[in-house]
């Protein structure tokens, strides 16, 4: 009942997200500010401005019409797996979280709270991509993508920090009006650029897409086609008054993209398996816009928020035009498929739609995308215009490549009959995008909007179609001649594309990632040797330098008035009668092999102390110290139960070789005598203390809720301490719960 129920209750939650963002955005936007850590200057602010609404209705509008795919496709997918349906409340949650966090992301207006949603995308992508966890590619492939875009997070976070220490707050509203070409500026500015580029798959850090795949197509059409890759060009376009400070991050931005473009596209001609085309794709696409965002202006990021909007809306049926095929067919490669058209002509039609929006052909809102592109790119050099309409006939080539490769042809595999409810999405994606193409203004609407807030200022995008020699129209035609060229050059085409997918293999980022995890894990295992496995060393690392710094203070400064702790009088015997038996307790716990004796002795130690807290009038300190003994002893004692019995006579431990004996006895006599010396002295030198410092100090007692200083100490230092030492504890269990657990459906 609950595998049926929470797909459409995550629809459901998606249209009324949409609906209130759409809303939102007519009224005139929402804004919500709350003091989050006012000492710390945090707040929760949060505005549905221009870019917010434009990123909130793709995460909600397109999250509603894969949720619906997924609700078909899922369970075919389970099944596939040989796993049961119910493991479907696994899915889900994650896929509503994560839009929930690309919704926070796109409305925050604080760097911190922008951080916290950017790594929450990446928690929750983390369990999606490895929804299989049963396949080793799944778990590596999720762990790929947590560390390359949970790692470049940090530098978003230094970029924060740097920005506060500037500037003194973490408002991007009054960061980007105070902000100047600083040095600081302009490093905190490249460090949140490296975050977001690596977060939409740019090059050199584009590799972990691919190897996303490995998660089910609706996490593919979802995540990676209009929100989580989507983040890396979101955060770009927020902040991007403040990397406009720098015409080097411009530069650098521009790069990046058109190189992400030119490999992306070309390793997407290489690739044989379907979803693997369209990842390489997506690198390509995402390039787009990073490169729009690098040639800056008021065109320019009108042009990135309707390319955004137009991939978006193209790629997520393209993604589910690959599940529905292979759940169809049973095939993955595009070499074994071909003429489907014939078997599911619906399908082929509504695909066909989304491929001619992603190759920007009229009457689909993809041609107004690659005008707004060539618009843009007439401001620049004719370098940047050749390579503008170069990375339009890429894309042309690919992706006609994928869709004939699909529908037209021989038929190669037979296609069975699948559910409506895996085509109906994807006919309606391409209806809006054929309603984009008629009726561009709504579009262009929100994305005049989106592009005010990247600019700075108001910003007109009226794309239309014009039936003249224009500079665009040129450059379409161009791109549709030479993407033609690259379609049906099919040897030469190949043999360039393999090349540079083989180049990549042997000396590409992947590798060099493969080299860093392996050397990390290598690096792992000789600190588990050195720390683990050799005790001793570990523990003589430590003490030896600690005892020798305090052996040289005794030389320089003994003096021997310094050791008078004055006489004993009858109050302190108790004491000295409580503190022997602990040190008889201690000796015994150190020395007996035995079980139950050693747990006893180490008890009778414990509460000896207590009493001695007693005794000089620290009864707070005695009464946990009991608890804590009272527990420790029955939770050894427990433990030692559940134990297997060991032999009479036998002893498990080896002997120590007498050389070592010898040296642990004067090891130990040393290391008592330094104790007893450093503690003489200390007692002997009590710290002096001013009136005023101990009046202060009680004075402000009350005003930490506490009777004296001790409880105040006790409460919110180690109160503290002991929480999180318990948080620790939790997430320890927790683990060696699911590693006990492993292999079972929960």
């Amino acid at each position: 009942m609950l595998d049926r129920a929470l797909p459409w209750a995550s629809v459901a939650t998606a249209v009324a997200g949409f609906a209130a963002c759409l809303v939102a955005w007519r009224t005139g936007g929402v804004e919500i500010d709350v003091a989050w850590a006012p000492t710390l200057d945090l707040r929760l602010d949060l505005a549905l401005d221009g870019l917010g609404a434009l990123y909130a209705l793709l995460a909600t509008g397109i999250g509603a019409v894969v949720f619906a795919y997924g609700a078909a496709y899922l369970p075919r997918h389970l099944a596939h797996e040989d796993r049961p349906a119910q493991e479907a409340w696994r899915f889900w949650p994650w896929m509503v979280l994560f839009m929930a966090a690309m919704v926070g992301l796109a409305c925050s207006r604080d760097l911190i709270l922008l951080f916290v949603f950017f790594d929450l995308t990446a928690v929750a992508s983390y369990f999606l991509i490895g929804f299989d966890r049963q396949r080793i590619e799944a778990r590596g492939a999720a762990l790929m993508a947590l560390l390359v875009t949970g790692v470049s997070a940090v530098a978003m976070l230094i970029g924060a920090v740097l920005l506060y220490t500037e500037y003194g707050t973490f408002s991007l509203p009054q960061l980007l009006h105070r902000a100047e070409p600083t040095t600081t500026t302009v490093a905190a500015g490249a460090l949140i650029a490296v975050a977001a580029l690596a977060k939409s798959a740019q090059v050199p850090l584009h590799f972990w897409l691919p190897r996303a795949m490995e998660a089910p197509t609706p996490v593919s059409a979802y995540l990676h086609s209009a929100a989580m890759v989507a983040a890396g060009v979101l955060v770009l376009g927020r902040v991007h008054p403040l990397l406009a400070q720098s015409e080097a991050i411009l530069d650098g931005l521009l790069v990046v993209g058109f190189a992400s473009v030119a490999i992306g596209g070309a390793l997407a001609l290489a690739q044989d398996e379907l979803k693997q085309i369209l990842a390489h794709s997506t690198i390509s696409q995402y390039g787009y816009v990073v490169a729009l965002y690098g040639m800056g202006g008021a065109k320019a990021a009108g042009a990135a928020a309707l390319y955004v909007v137009a991939h978006a809306i193209a790629k997520s049926a393209l993604f589910m035009t690959a599940g529905a095929v292979t759940e169809a067919t049973g095939e993955r490669r595009l070499h074994h498929l071909g003429g489907i058209a014939r078997d599911l002509p619906v399908l082929a039609v509504a695909s066909g739609v989304a491929a001619a929006t992603l190759a920007a052909l009229p009457l689909t809102i993809g041609f107004f995308k690659d005008e707004l592109f060539f618009g843009a790119a007439r401001g620049e050099s004719w370098a940047v215009q050749g390579l503008a309409v170069a990375a339009a006939a890429l894309t042309f080539a690919y992706v006609g490549r994928f869709w004939l490769g699909l529908f037209t042809g021989p038929r190669r595999t037979a296609a069975q009959p699948i559910p409506a409810l895996l085509v109906a999405p994807i006919a309606l994606l391409a209806l809006v995008a054929v309603a984009g193409g008629v009726w561009v203004a709504p579009f262009a609407e929100l994305a005049a909007d989106a592009a005010a807030v990247t600019n700075g200022a108001p910003v007109d995008v009226g794309p239309a179609y014009h039936l003249d020699t224009s500079a665009p129209n040129v450059m379409a035609l161009a791109a549709w001649a030479l993407g033609a060229l690259v379609l049906f050059a099919g040897p030469a085409r190949r043999r360039v594309a393999g090349a540079i997918a083989r180049a990549g293999d042997v000396a590409g980022p992947r590798r060099w990632y493969g080299l860093a995890l392996h050397g990390l894990n290598a690096a792992s295992d000789r600190v588990y040797r050195t720390e683990v496995r050799d005790l001793r060393n570990s523990i003589a690392a430590v003490l030896l330098p600690s005892g020798v710094v305090i052996a040289g203070a005794f030389l320089v400064s003994f003096s021997a008035p310094d050791y008078d702790v004055g006489g004993l009088n009858g109050d302190d015997l108790p004491i000295v009668v409580l503190l022997a038996v602990s040190v008889a307790a201690a000796l015994t716990a150190a020395r007996d092999r035995g079980r139950l004796r050693p747990v006893l002795a180490l008890s009778v130690l414990g509460f000896g102390l207590a009493a001695v807290y007693a005794v000089v009038g620290a009864p707070d300190v005695a009464l946990v110290a009991v608890v804590v003994e009272t527990v420790m002893t029955i939770l050894f004692v427990g433990v030692f139960a559940r134990l297997p019995a060991t032999r009479r006579g036998v002893n498990p431990r080896r002997p120590a070789i007498p050389s070592r004996r010898r040296w642990n006895l004067v090891a130990g006599v040393l290391a008592g005598i330094g104790a007893f010396a450093t503690i003489w002295a200390a007692l002997s030198r009590p710290t002096v203390q001013s009136g005023a410092a101990k009046d202060e100090l009680v004075r402000r007692a009350p005003e930490a809720h506490g009777g004296d200083v001790v409880t105040v100490i006790l409460a919110d230092f180690r109160g503290l301490d002991t929480a999180v030492e318990i948080t620790v504890l939790a997430v320890a269990v927790f683990g060696v719960a699911s590693l006990l657990r492993r292999g079972r459906g929960w």
